[in-house]
């Protein structure tokens, strides 16, 4: 942060040196031939001098500051003002201005601007110690100094001390509460600390200080993303671009967002407008990729991902996109090296992890095990870094309030709030339990509609918690919610007599979903406890699963979830749900397909047999298993990591 150039005090004479010695300006010419007076003249730099200085800062007119401040370090080399206005007109040219600054900062040893103007350049120039050091010799003199609290934070940030540079910041906000810089950086540190929710609040509150910052909002889109609250985070894609139209950044973010939202042909539509604008920009690249395999074109997926690797060869996602559109195999023993070599180049966690994931997915298909796990656990314990740590505390205490809430007597009081409506499906359990296979076995049937997993009803749930919270009467509150609903799957399919919600977290909203829709039907997947978290755990979730990270996290999460399934069991008619066993499913998946389809309310149709053909997008991370043939090859397969997986074992027990 460069500030304006203050009003100062008419500098002092400074002591001429003796009239054959070298000037102190630098050049090694006798000082009378250099910047030496006739005899009897002061070396001063005046009032008027210094007023000069200051009207061509403040016109920005930096190229002419520049030729003044020049002329008054060499008429007199001790003005410490004049190297303040040289180093001001040099930095906001973007010239090289350290030296000046140091110079600077040597004569006014008081003057906390120059201090802290001294340190961001120091910061910008990858000294951040020193730049340390700089800002608190700013702060000394200054304590209120806000420019100062900022600087320091960038760099603390610089330095890895995350905490005190958010302590910096903070207290640069306290001071000025529509600094937006400070808050845009504030975010920028919560986000490297993994503290989200925080980080989105910062951002937020940037983005409300006018004049509107395009990178605020397309960092509070980052974040959004990162929270799982999708629609928000395209939203704010989408006002970085209303300010900024030619950031490809922006355009390839909301791509990225727009094709988890199931909005394909907008995300395809957005790709495009990056390419555009730069033709080769990787991430743009990826995203179509991304979209390819959703539609199960892995060979155009694949040419796109090493496109993208031809502009960014040490792109860890695009190197481990590769490993995520099919099966790897010892001859790909080039990608593992590369993989291997990027890995342990400096990356920052984030980008280690996907690589880490991928690595430990390589492994794992050509069944070298115990490496599989080594790379899988280092690519958890780098996620753990930079996610949300998953409380205990607070899941437990969330079941015990749904199961509080939603029991036999509330469920009768809300029914008359109810919606007949047969169209939803929902299909519910933990990740990695089968979810996506019964989905694509019911879309396969010409009468079924996939919408995938829509983030509906926890919204809905927390809508309505917040509103029993406050002691509000709740039961009208049900239709409202379940029009909103219905009116979401019209837009999504007028014309399926079903459409499928297979958000697997919906377990958690069972009460709510029954009484709303109580002739919707819930298929409840359920698979091998130790076999699920064993594939949760080496999966790369990018946003919200934050137990996936810690193998005890896991085994608690699960147990949770075993605790209200029984619970809607115990609440919910047995008609409502159908207990579907994967293993069950892929060892006769014939007749389980059709018990599915029966339970919904429709005929067999024998296309439903051969989902592994139908032709949908499938966005979920098992979409290159769902086109293959219907097989049991993961079924068991936790025993080839059974002696890394104590934490688990007790969930058999």
């Amino acid at each position: 942060m460069i500030n304006l150039f203050d009003r100062v005090a008419p500098q002092p004479s400074a002591p001429r040196p003796a009239r054959n010695a070298q000037c102190r300006c630098g050049s090694g010419k006798k000082y009378k031939r250099c910047c030496g007076q006739e005899q009897g003249e002061r070396a001063d730099v005046t009032p008027v001098e210094i007023a000069q200085l200051d009207v061509l800062l403040r016109a920005r007119r930096y190229v002419e500051l520049e030729r003044a401040a020049r002329a008054l370090v060499m008429r007199v080399p001790e003005a410490g003002v004049a190297w303040k206005a040289l180093s001001l007109s040099l930095a906001l040219q973007g010239k090289q201005a350290l030296d000046a600054f140091t110079r600077a900062a040597q004569l006014l040893a008081n003057d906390a601007e120059v201090h802290s103007n001294l340190g961001l350049a120091q910061q910008r120039a990858g000294r951040a110690a020193a730049a340390s050091s700089s800002c608190r010799r700013a702060l000394a003199i200054n304590p209120h100094y806000v420019a100062a609290h900022v600087n320091l934070g960038h760099a603390l940030a610089d330095l890895g001390q995350l905490d005190d540079a958010v302590a910096s910041y903070r207290r640069a906000i306290e001071l000025k509460a529509d600094h937006a810089e400070a808050c845009l950086h504030l975010g920028n540190v919560l986000l490297r600390l993994g503290r989200l929710a925080e980080a989105a609040d910062s951002y937020q509150r940037a983005c409300e200080i006018p004049p509107a910052n395009a990178l605020s909002h397309y960092n509070l889109g980052v974040v959004l993303r990162e929270l799982g609250r999708l629609d928000e985070a395209a939203a704010s894609y989408r006002r970085a671009i209303a300010i900024k139209s030619d950031s490809a950044a922006a355009h390839a973010n909301l791509a990225l967002v727009l094709r988890q939202l199931g909005e394909g042909e907008e995300a395809a539509r957005c790709c495009r407008k990056t390419l555009e604008l730069d033709p080769n920009n990787a991430v743009a690249l990826m995203a179509l990729a991304e979209l390819d395999a959703d539609r199960g074109d892995f060979v155009q997926a694949e040419s796109l991902l090493k496109r993208a690797i031809s502009l960014d060869p040490a792109s860890a996602v695009a190197w481990a996109g590769l490993v995520r559109i099919r099966k790897m195999s010892p001859g790909d023993s080039g990608w593992l090296a590369e993989a291997l070599s990027i890995a342990k180049s400096p990356l920052p966690p984030r980008e280690e992890a996907y690589l880490r994931y991928a690595i430990g997915k390589y492994f794992d298909d050509v069944e070298d095990y115990d490496q599989a796990f080594a790379e899988v656990r280092r690519a958890n314990e780098l996620a753990r870094s930079y996610t949300p740590t998953h409380s205990r505390e607070e899941l437990t205490a969330y079941i015990d309030t749904v199961i509080g809430l939603f029991d036999a007597a509330w469920r009768d009081l809300v029914t008359p709030y109810a919606h007949p409506s047969p169209r939803p499906v929902f299909i519910v359990g933990t990740p990695r339990s089968g979810t996506t296979l019964a989905e694509q076995i019911m879309a396969s049937h010409p009468e079924v509609f996939g919408a995938g997993e829509l983030t509906y009803w926890k919204t809905a749930s927390t809508t309505y918690l917040a509103s029993a919270a406050g002691g509000a009467d709740c039961a009208p509150l049900i239709g409202q919610l379940t029009g909103d609903y219905l009116r979401m799957l019209r837009e999504l399919s007028p014309d399926a007599r079903r459409v499928v919600d297979k958000m697997p977290a919906n377990f958690l909203f069972l009460g709510l979903i029954h009484c709303a829709l109580p002739n919707a039907r819930i298929i409840h997947m359920q698979r091998h406890p130790i076999d699920t978290c064993l594939s949760i755990y080496f999966q790369n979730f990018e946003t919200t699963h934050f137990y996936a990270n810690d193998l005890d996290d896991l085994a608690h999460y699960y147990r949770q979830y075993q605790r209200l399934m029984m619970h809607w069991r115990a609440v919910l008619p047995d008609a409502a749900i159908l207990d579907v066993p994967y293993e069950a499913l892929v060892k006769d998946p014939d007749a389980w397909s059709r018990r599915m389809i029966d339970f919904i309310g429709l005929p067999w149709d024998p296309r439903c047999r051969d989902s592994h053909l139908t032709d949908r997008p499938v966005l979920t991370s098992s979409r290159w298993q769902v086109r293959q043939k219907i097989n049991d090859s993961a079924v068991g397969r936790w025993r080839h990591y059974e002696k890394h997986l104590e934490s688990l074992k007790t969930l058999i027990e």
